[in-house]
C-alpha cells in the first residue's frame, strides 16, 4: 500500500508513504488507493457536496463520520509531500485518447476529495510538484512548513505537456490569474514563504511541534477565523485588482503572457501556448467544462514528438545530476582555494560561497584581486535585486570570499581550483605551486576548457589528486560541468568533485582527457564550418537565422560575438594541433580576427555592438567589413538553406560519434547532456544524438558521403562508429 488512513483525536489522515520509491508519487495505482479511501469516508449518495455548498438544515454527516474535524493529507516521507505524477506513465501514451482518459481519471479523483463534506487540508512538509500541488489544490485549506526542502509548483511545461489534473483550473482562480499564469507557464516552483505571500497556502509553521500547529490550524478552520471558500481567501487590491477584475484586464494579462512566452520559447515548445489557450478557455466555465477543457487538450500534447523528447531529456538530466562513485563517501568540500580572480575565477568563488562554502581566492596583485571581487560582488547584487535573496544573506555569503596575494590558507582547502589565463605554461607553473602549497587531501582541479589536465598533472607529486573541473561562462547561469579524468585520476578525486558538482546544483558529465573534451571539440567544428559557408559567399546573418530557426538560442557568429573571436581562434588552434586539419581556423577567422574584430568586447565583431546600432539580429547589425564580397571571401555555388543547416549539424553528430568511438564519454547520453547544457542544443528536439536518431544513421552517412565527395572535404568522412552503426542497423540509442 502506497496510502493508508487513520482517524486520531476525531481527525482523518491520508497518509502517503510509497514504499517501493524514495518519494511519493501519484501514479496511477496510488490514485485508486486514494479513490477507495475517500469513498469509504462517506456511503454512496451521501458522500460529497459541490464545491463551496454547505450541509442542508437539520442534516448531518453519515453516521461514523459526523464526528470527523478534517481530514488532513500529509507525507510520512522526508522533506517530500507528492514529487508528481509517474513520468513513466506520461511516457507511456501513445494511443488517441489515452491522455484524455488519463486526464479524467485524474480530475474524478481529485473533484472528490474536492467535495469531500469534511475540511480538508495538506500539510506541506517538502516538495508538491506537479500532481502534487494539485492535490493539494483540491484541498480545501494547505499548511505548510518552514522547511527548506518545501518547494511547491506545476513544472509540466518543462515536460512538453501541461497541469491536467485540474491544475490549469484551480491555481489561477486560488492566487490569481497573473500569478497562476507565471508559474504554469514557467514550470518555476515557489518557496514557502513565497507561498504564503501569493495565497497557494494559508499558513506556515515549523517542522518542530506541527501537530500542535495542526491542531490550532483545525481549530481556526472549526470556529469560523478562516474564510472557508478558498477561492475567496485572496485580497487583491491595485492595478491587480483593476486588471484582474474586468474583461479588458483580463484579456490585456493572456496577451502579455502570450507575448513573454514567444520571446522565451520563439514558438518552439507548444505547451505553454496550449496552456494560455486552455486557461483563457476555462476561467470562464464552471468546474466541470473546464476540466474538460483541460484533458481533451492535454490529449494533444501527451503523445507529441516534443512531449517525447524532453522526457527524455528529464531522464537523461536526473541521470548524470546524480552521478556518484559507487562505494565511495567522499568528505564534503567546506574550504575551497581558487587561483586566478578574472570573470571566471570571481564567478566561481560566488558559486562556491553561495553553497557556504568559504573561499580563498588568489592572484598576483590587488588589481586582479579586485576584479574577482567585484565579479562576485555584482552577481549578489543582482540576486538582491531580483528578489532572489535579502541584503543581508547577500552579505554573509560574500563575506565567505577571502582574497589573498599568497597561498596561505590553502592547506587546509578540501579543493582548490585553477582558473588562470588558457597557456599551458602559465597553468604548469600553478599547478607546481599548488602541489606544494596544498594539503594531502585536497582535490587539485583546473578549470581549463581545452588544454591537457594530464600535462598539469605532472607537475605535481600526486597526479591521483588532479581533475579537470571545466565550468561555463556564465559560470552562475550554465548548468553544465565537464569533469575531465585523466588515467591517474582516482576514484576518490571523481567522488569528492561529483559531490561538490552536485552541491553547486550543476549537472556533470564525465570526459576522458583529450584536446577539447568534448563540448568545445564538437562546437567548435560547427563554429568552424559557419565559417566555411561564410567563405563561399553566404551571410552571416543568414547562417545565423537558419540555425535559430532550427532551435538554437543564437547562431554562430552571434556566439562568437559573446564569447569573443580571440578565444574562439585560440581554442581552434589547440584543437587543430591535438586533432587535426579538420579544425584550422578558417581564413576569414584569422583576417578578422587580425583586424581587432573581436565581438562584444572590442565593440565590432561580425555583429557592430556599438551604442546607437539596433538591427536585425539581438538589436545589433551586421559588421559590413565582413559580409559576402570582403577581401578573402571565396565566392561559390550557394547551397541552399537545407544543405547549409546538414553541413553544420552533420558535422556535429560526426564529431560526436567520432568522440564515442575513442571513448572520450562512455555513452551518447553524456554527449546529449553536455550540448544541451553546455551549448544550447534545443531541448525539444532531445538532444544532438537523440535528434540524429530520427534522421536516421543511414540518412546522415549517405549525406555525409555526399558531402565528402561534392566538398573534397575530409572532414565529412563519416566515422568508423557511425559506420558501424549502419552495417548493425542499429542507431544511437538502443531503445
Amino acid at each position: 500500500m502506497s496510502i493508508t488512513y487513520r482517524e486520531d483525536n476525531n481527525t482523518g489522515f491520508i497518509e502517503f508513504d510509497q514504499t517501493d520509491s524514495k518519494v511519493n508519487l501519484l501514479t496511477a495505482a496510488a490514485l485508486q488507493e486514494l479513490d477507495k479511501i475517500l469513498d469509504s469516508l462517506a456511503p454512496a449518495g451521501q458522500r460529497f457536496l459541490p464545491q463551496g455548498a454547505s450541509l442542508p438544515a437539520g442534516k448531518s454527516l453519515p453516521a461514523g463520520k459526523s464526528s470527523l474535524k478534517a481530514v488532513v493529507i500529509v507525507s510520512k516521507k522526508k522533506d517530500i509531500f507528492i514529487a508528481g505524477a509517474d513520468i513513466k506513465e506520461i511516457e507511456g501514451i501513445t494511443r488517441s485518447e489515452e491522455g484524455l482518459q488519463k486526464a479524467k481519471a485524474g480530475q474524478d479523483i481529485l473533484n472528490k476529495l474536492e467535495d469531500l463534506a469534511v475540511p480538508t487540508i495538506a500539510v506541506i512538509d517538502g516538495a508538491a510538484l506537479g500532481g502534487g500541488c494539485e492535490l493539494a489544490l483540491a484541498c480545501q485549506y494547505r499548511l505548510a512548513t518552514f522547511n527548506e526542502k518545501t518547494r511547491i509548483g506545476l513544472p509540466e511545461v518543462n515536460l512538453g505537456i501541461f497541469p491536467a489534473f485540474g491544475g490549469t483550473y484551480r491555481l489561477p482562480r486560488l492566487i490569481g490569474l497573473p500569478d497562476g499564469l507565471n508559474m504554469i507557464l514557467t514550470g518555476k516552483s515557489v518557496d514557502s514563504s513565497k507561498a504564503l505571500r501569493l495565497g497557494l497556502v494559508d499558513r506556515l509553521a515549523p517542522q518542530n511541534g506541527l501537530d500542535h500547529y495542526l491542531n490550532t490550524f483545525i481549530e481556526d478552520i472549526r470556529q469560523g477565523r478562516i474564510v472557508p471558500d478558498k477561492y475567496a481567501r485572496r485580497k487583491t487590491k491595485g492595478l491587480a485588482s483593476i486588471l484582474e477584475g474586468s474583461l479588458l484586464g483580463q484579456w490585456f494579462i493572456f496577451q502579455q503572457s502570450i507575448q513573454s512566452v514567444l520571446k522565451n520559447t520563439k514558438g518552439f515548445y507548444p505547451a505553454p501556448l496550449k496552456a494560455i489557450a486552455v486557461i483563457k478557455k476555462n476561467f470562464y466555465l464552471d468546474r466541470t467544462k473546464g476540466l474538460d477543457v483541460e484533458a481533451r487538450e492535454f490529449n494533444e500534447l501527451a503523445a507529441t514528438a516534443v512531449a517525447k523528447n524532453l522526457i527524455h531529456v528529464f531522464y537523461l538530466s536526473e541521470q548524470y545530476r546524480k552521478l556518484n562513485v559507487e562505494g565511495i563517501t567522499p568528505k564534503p568540500v567546506e574550504k575551497c582555494g581558487i587561483i586566478g580572480a578574472g570573470v571566471m575565477g570571481g564567478g566561481i568563488a560566488q558559486l562556491l560561497s553561495y553553497a557556504n562554502i568559504w573561499v580563498r581566492l588568489k592572484d598576483i596583485n590587488y588589481e586582479a584581486l579586485a576584479l574577482g571581487v567585484r565579479s562576485a560582488a555584482k552577481l549578489y547584487r543582482d540576486a538582491v535585486k531580483k528578489r532572489r535573496m535579502k541584503p543581508y544573506e547577500a552579505a554573509v555569503k560574500m563575506d565567505k570570499i577571502t582574497p589573498t596575494l599568497d597561498y596561505s590558507g590553502f592547506a587546509d582547502t578540501g579543493i582548490a581550483i585553477e582558473a588562470v589565463v588558457e597557456n599551458m605554461e602559465v597553468k604548469r607553473k600553478v599547478f607546481r605551486e599548488l602541489s606544494a602549497a596544498a594539503g594531502g587531501q585536497t582535490i587539485l582541479a583546473t578549470n581549463t576548457s581545452a588544454l591537457s589536465v594530464t600535462e598539469m598533472a605532472g607537475e605535481t607529486k600526486d597526479p591521483s589528486k588532479v581533475i579537470g573541473l571545466h565550468f561555463f561562462n556564465p559560470v552562475h547561469k550554465m548548468p553544465l560541468v565537464e569533469i575531465i579524468m585523466t588515467a591517474q585520476t582516482s576514484k576518490e578525486t571523481l567522488a569528492g568533485t561529483l559531490a561538490l558538482v552536485r552541491r553547486l546544483g550543476k549537472t556533470p558529465i564525465v570526459v576522458k582527457d583529450s584536446c577539447g573534451f568534448v563540448v568545445n571539440r564538437i562546437l567548435l567544428g560547427y563554429i568552424n564550418e559557419a565559417g566555411r559557408l561564410l567563405e563561399e559567399g553566404n551571410s552571416v546573418v543568414a547562417i545565423d537565422k537558419i540555425m535559430t530557426d532550427f532551435g538554437m538560442p543564437m547562431g554562430p557568429f552571434t556566439l562568437t560575438d559573446e564569447v569573443g573571436l580571440d578565444v574562439g581562434s585560440k581554442v581552434l588552434h589547440i584543437l587543430e594541433a591535438g586533432l587535426g586539419e579538420r579544425f584550422k581556423p578558417v581564413e576569414i577567422f584569422e583576417k578578422i580576427y587580425a583586424q581587432g574584430f573581436l565581438g562584444k568586447k572590442s565593440g565590432k565583431g561580425f555583429y557592430l555592438h556599438q551604442p546607437g546600432h539596433s538591427g536585425s539580429v539581438r538589436g545589433v547589425q551586421p559588421n559590413p567589413a565582413i559580409q559576402p564580397g570582403h577581401p578573402g571571401s571565396v565566392r561559390g555555388a550557394h547551397p541552399d538553406q537545407e544543405e547549409i543547416l546538414r553541413r553544420m549539424l552533420y558535422v556535429m553528430i560526426n564529431e560526436a560519434a567520432r568522440c564515442l568511438e575513442e571513448g572520450i564519454v562512455d555513452a551518447p547520453g553524456a554527449i546529449d547532456v553536455g550540448m544541451i547544457f553546455g551549448a544550447g542544443f534545443p531541448a525539444f528536439r532531445g538532444g544532438l544524438l537523440r535528434y540524429a536518431d530520427t534522421l536516421g544513421v543511414s540518412a546522415i552517412v549517405s549525406e555525409l558521403k555526399r558531402l565528402e565527395e561534392k566538398l573534397q572535404a575530409q572532414r565529412f568522412q563519416p566515422t568508423t562508429y557511425l559506420l558501424k552503426l549502419q552495417e548493425n542497423g542499429k542507431r544511437f540509442y538502443s531503445v
